[in-house]
């Protein structure tokens, strides 16, 4: 069954397993996927990534991180942009999460960023998604 959304899909299955408890969830792969779980690692929201190849098909190992208190890090995904409905924004426009504490994903002419890092760079670019 072909996914019309398949990063809202991924961040699905990312918010389920962290409210489920899962240590682990695989998700298909793709180079923008690849991208957002890097900066997912870098901001400290997972434990780690791996790239498996099940089956002839390669899927991407996510490890789940928690607190002393078995608390997903994750408190909540929203994708952002649509296939039906993209939303780009400008470096001096770029919308903050949570007054800083969260992150917004973007992808911009130089790669997939976050947006602090895109307003450094003064670039600005479609906004993917949103992680607190």
């Amino acid at each position: 069954m072909s996914v019309s959304d398949p990063i809202a899909d991924m961040l699905t299955k990312i918010r389920n397993a962290s409210e489920a408890k899962f240590e682990k969830v695989d998700i298909s792969t793709s180079k923008l996927k690849l991208e957002i779980v890097k900066i997912l690692k870098n901001e400290g929201y997972i434990k780690n990534f791996k790239k498996v190849s099940q089956e002839g098909q390669n899927t991407l190992r996510i490890f789940l991180k928690y607190d002393d208190k078995n608390v997903g890090i994750i408190h909540g995904l929203k994708s952002y942009s649509t296939p039906g409905r993209r939303v780009y924004s400008g470096y001096k426009e770029m919308p903050r999460v949570l007054n800083g504490y969260g992150t917004i994903i973007v992808s911009t002419s130089q790669g997939v960023t976050t947006g602090r890092k895109a307003v450094e760079k003064k670039v600005g670019g479609e906004l993917i998604c949103t992680v607190w």
